[in-house]
Formats: structure tokens, sequence, C-alpha cells
């Protein structure tokens, strides 16, 4: 009798560990979303993306959810450090049992997990790393990038160069990791055989060094007229302020898509970041020109009324807000059937999706040999107050 109570024990323990596997999978009542976001350390700027996203599905939540589900958004601190990134990832998915992982950030964190994800088949949607690795469905079918590949930005900028200053001398500083790298060869590959001659000086850091002013008092002494600056973080205020101070003044400088948030600026004096140049795909809450466009404005009243306090003039409330849309349009489209399958069959099969905040004429497609959602970018330019956008869509072709 008590070896069969055992087995009926045994029997029903492994039953409902099953059934916690299919709520993970299939989600009857709730959609569980986990992210890992640096909400400590020396990229906590960005941990504000997870505080406009909790906001988001709390709001699609008071107006009954996703298809008859709510969402059960799962934000944890990671630090930006892999171990630590592992960890709550792995607290997430075998102890939350989320449904996905959505819009962690960073390419070293990423990359930690990103085996594990596959492995357990766990979609790792919307990546906030430009790296071009997320884009490879043929050997990680689970994972797709949110962000412009870097590459597809280092192209952008190289080619702005070729066309309004073909006898530039280049001075490049890129962080060394996969982001400086993928940027780094994304601009070269667009100089083409130009890149030999018009790069007079490289150099790189480490994301741990305190500072970068060795480094930017080798590339001013180079000669160069141009800065091709690759910075996460704090770095881009050392670069804006450091230029300053030795009085290098480069024809053109430039700073990644993801360097470009008024909170890197300002620390550095936003009047030593006037003439500055990056790229968005995105329209910018600090832009006069969208003060009256719809989607802009709704953006705006979200914000007064989930997050009040908030610096509204910091990009990163938008970008968050910006990447929740997306997701919940992929969740729309899963209409009854949330199973991890059929997320990642919705995510890849996006046919010209608008979004609110993204600038006019860029939509998102993706393909099942195709994960890349954002492959346009447009040029814009540090005034002093806000960036403003110049010239046409450009892309990697």
């Amino acid at each position: 009798m008590k070896r069969r109570s055992l087995q009926w024990l045994a029997a029903l323990t492994m039953t409902l560990c099953g059934a916690g596997s299919a709520l993970a999978d299939a989600g009857p009542d709730e959609i569980r979303i986990g992210q890992t976001l640096p909400y400590s350390g020396p990229l906590s700027g960005f941990g504000v993306i997870g505080r406009v996203q909790e906001a988001y599905f709390e709001k699609v939540n008071s107006e009954g959810g996703i298809n008859g589900r709510k969402v059960k958004f799962i934000s944890l601190d990671d630090a930006y450090s892999p171990p630590k990134t592992v960890e709550q990832t792995r607290k997430l998915v075998e102890q939350d049992e989320v449904l996905m992982m959505f819009g962690s950030l960073g390419t070293a964190t990423n990359n930690a997990v990103h085996r594990y994800l596959n492995t357990k088949k766990v979609p790792q949607l919307f990546v906030l790393s430009g790296a071009t690795k997320w884009g490879d469905p043929k050997n990680f079918r689970w994972t797709m990038p949110g962000m412009v590949a870097y590459e597809t930005e280092g192209v952008v900028y190289a080619k702005h160069i070729l066309l309004t200053k073909p006898d530039a001398k280049i001075a490049i500083l890129a962080q060394n990791d996969d982001l400086g790298r993928d940027y780094v060869a994304g601009f070269k590959r667009a100089l083409g055989d130009k890149a030999a001659t018009m790069i007079v000086s490289e150099a790189s850091y480490e994301s741990t060094a305190p500072t970068i002013s060795s480094q930017l008092a080798t590339l001013k002494a180079s000669g160069a007229n141009v800065l091709f600056g690759v910075t996460v973080g704090k770095f881009t205020s050392q670069l804006i302020k450091g230029i300053a101070e030795v009085g290098w003044k480069p024809d053109l400088t430039f700073v990644p898509t993801s360097a470009s948030s008024i909170s890197f600026l300002a620390p550095a004096g936003l009047e030593n970041a006037i003439g500055l140049i990056s790229s968005s795909n995105q329209k910018d809450v600090n832009d006069v020109q969208w003060a009256d466009d719809a989607a802009m404005k709704e953006f705006f009243a979200f914000m007064k009324q989930h997050l009040p306090n908030a610096d509204i003039s910091n990009s990163n409330y938008a970008a968050g807000y910006h990447y929740a849309s997306l997701l919940v349009k992929v969740l729309t489209a899963c209409k009854d059937d949330f199973s991890r399958d059929n997320i990642m069959r919705q995510a890849t099969s996006l046919r010209d999706v608008q979004l609110p905040l993204l600038l006019p004429g860029i939509t998102v497609t993706t393909g099942a040999d195709d994960y890349l959602p954002f492959q346009q970018m447009r040029l814009r330019r540090f005034d002093g107050k806000s960036w403003v956008g110049f010239g046409e869509l450009l892309d990697d072709r």
C-alpha cells in the first residue's frame, strides 16, 4: 500500500510539473513576460526603459489585456553583469515560468543567456542590442533583435562622411567588445578601399575603465578632423566633455543612437554637444516638429498619467514605450494561441507594421529568414536643446 501511495504521489508530482511547464508555454490566464535591465551599476540610466514598460503593460491590463489575458511583467536588475543576467534569467524561466524574455539590454549580457534560452526554446524577443548575432534564425531560432544592427548604423555614418567630407581624417574610439567591433566593421565596410587612408587613428577602451582621457589625447594628436565615438552610457558624457576640455573641435563628431539620450549629454554640458551627429528611426520627444503629432501627444498624455514625475526629455522613456508597443502588436496577432511557437511565428511574419513613434516612412517587416525589424534610419544633429533630423532615410544598401 505504501509503495502504491508513493507511486501515485510521484505520478501526481510529474503531472503538476508538466502543468507548470504548460502554464509557461500557453499562459491560460496571464501572459508572463520576463526581462533583465541594469537598474544599478554604470548603465543604470537605461533602467527607465523597464519602468515605462511596466506602466505601459499596466495600461494594457486596465483596458482589458491582450485577447482577454492580463500581462504579468517581471523586470529584474542584472546591473549589466553577465553572471547576474544568467542568474536572473534562470530565475525568470525556471521559477517565475515566464512565457518569453523581452527587451533585455546589452550585448554581453544577452550573449550570456543566448544559448540557454534557445536550448529551452524560450523566445528572446527584441533584444536591446544591435549586434549582428541576434539575427541568426538558422542557428538561434528563438532570438530576435529589437534595434537597428550596429553595422547598419556604422554604414550610415560612413555614407554621410563620404558624401559631405570625402577628404576626412577620421579618428575612431570604440568600446572593446562586440558592440564596438560591429559598429567599426560596418563603418569600415562602407568606406571601402578608402578606409585605409581616411582613418588616421583608432583607440579602444574597456567598459570597466574609469576614464577615456588618455585615448582622447592620443586621437586628438593624430590630427583627425572627424571623430566616430562608439561609446555607451557615462563614456558618452566623458567623450563630449573630454574633447571640449582638450580644445579639440572635429568638424564632424558621431555617437551611436543608444548614446544620444539627453541624460547622457547633460552631464557633459549641452553646449559641448552642439553639432553632434547621431541617427534614429524614432520621433524625438524633444523635437518641436512633432509637437502636434497625434502619436506624440498620446505618448505625452500617457507619461503625464502614469509617470508624472519622469524627465520626459530622457529619450529612454520613449524607447521603452516604443518597444512595448511592438511587443503588443505581436501578442495581439497571436489571438488565442499563446504557445511559444506561435509567438515566434507572429514575431517573424510582421508586414509593414506601423508603430506610433516610428518616423514617417518606416514600418516593421520581418520574415522567417529575416529577423531584423528595423533597417532604416535618419541622421540627426544636436542643436543644444534637442536632436533635429536631416536628410533622407538611409539603410545598409
